[in-house]
């Protein structure tokens, strides 16, 4: 259990309403949490109740680029939209929380005041800052001190020792020990015939491959897969859907490729990440598989409903210019053109065979400068 002291301090500021000592702090520690959610969550809600929106969303933005689905960081977005009068967009929010968290309570209220007050003259008169206060995401609890966390823990941990001791001693529980924690991989697994027949006789393919090639590289896909190693997998996998593999094994392909998760920042796999050369040279077998580029951002077209930029890859040290790839992301991200950053995107591959990326989320810190 491990407390960040500089984040605790921050919350027990804001919880008494001291804002600005609050944010001084955790501006003060920007470039040292780069990339951590809980500290651009916590930065965008004490902004929201400061009244600095145009901060809290773009720690918000940030946030939700690592966790993508937090209920608490969507109730942010949702109440600048509210306060906006974008009824239509904070309304999707709002659902979507209540979607994943029936008894989520700041959702359930926010619904029935737009549904009470539907009519924009009704809800603008509705909302007052007293008001909208309520709908804001919590501040997070600041935590205990070092000393209470240590000896919470031994106790905890001496309790579970003697608990799972004598549960495992009398055989009630099955020791974990015996069990990794890996994918399920029985569904990927070939079947005789999908082993035995692993490719296709005639038509145009770009890789022909022979049969202990094309199981080969299935079954390296699978070992990685069940590392978590997906986008190394995926790299394999697409090798087989552009190839002469038979209709089973590019089935079995497409069903491990749907299995896989979206990265984010805090747990992609930097050394599976292909350069820029290796997918301009290749790119078919790069195709959905994602990426963490280094450059600069120019052509910034930020709106309401998505983000573009011509993303200059390599470009950070402003010596060296590996390729220009457009870049686009579904929301709307604050970007500073003048300061490298990293991003974080999936490769699609154009008719062209030109490349482009959907984006996932942004790095940008001073820390990229040096």
């Amino acid at each position: 259990m491990k407390i960040d002291t500089l984040l605790s301090k921050a919350a027990r500021f804001a919880k008494k309403g001291d804002y600005e000592n609050a944010l001084g702090l955790l501006r003060s520690e920007e470039e040292n949490y780069s990339g951590s959610f809980k500290y651009y969550y916590l930065y965008g809600v004490i902004c929201l109740h400061s009244g600095s929106f145009v901060e809290a969303l773009q720690n918000f933005n940030l946030a939700r680029k690592i966790k993508i689905k937090d209920p608490d960081t969507m109730l942010g977005h949702a109440v600048l939209y509210l306060k906006r009068m974008n009824t239509v967009q904070a309304l999707n929010y709002y659902l979507e929380i209540q979607e994943m968290d029936p008894k989520n309570k700041t959702a359930k209220k926010a619904l029935a005041v737009i549904r009470k007050y539907s009519k924009g003259e009704e809800l603008s008169d509705w909302m007052t800052q007293k008001r909208l206060v309520k709908l804001y995401p919590p501040i997070p609890s600041p935590g205990f001190d070092f000393f209470t966390v240590i000896r919470a823990s031994l106790i905890f941990f001496a309790v579970l020792i003697v608990v799972f001791g004598f549960l495992f001693g009398f055989k009630i529980l099955e020791s974990p020990i015996k069990k990794r924690d890996t994918r399920p991989v029985t569904e990927f697994i070939l079947s005789g015939n999908e082993r035995s027949s692993p490719v296709e006789t005639g038509g145009s393919y770009k890789y022909i491959l022979t049969a202990t090639q094309a199981t080969d590289i299935y079954d390296k896909a699978l070992s990685l897969f069940t590392s978590y190693r997906d986008e190394a997998a995926k790299i394999n996998l697409n090798r087989i859907l552009e190839s002469n593999a038979s209709e089973g094994l590019r089935n079995r392909a497409r069903l491990m490729i749907d299995n896989m998760e979206i990265p984010g920042f805090d747990n992609f796999k930097r050394n599976d990440n292909p350069s820029y050369a290796d997918v301009r040279t290749e790119p078919v077998i790069y195709r959905d598989v994602y990426v963490i580029w280094r450059g600069m951002a120019t052509n910034v077209e930020v709106t309401d409903e998505f983000t573009y930029f011509d993303f200059l890859v390599g470009y950070d040290t402003r010596r060296t210019l590996e390729g220009i790839v457009p870049v686009i992301f579904l929301t709307p991200v604050a970007i500073n053109p003048e300061r490298p950053l990293e991003v974080l995107g999936k490769i699609e591959v154009l008719p062209s065979s030109d490349i482009r990326l959907t984006g996932v989320a942004i790095h940008q810190s001073g820390r990229l400068e040096n």
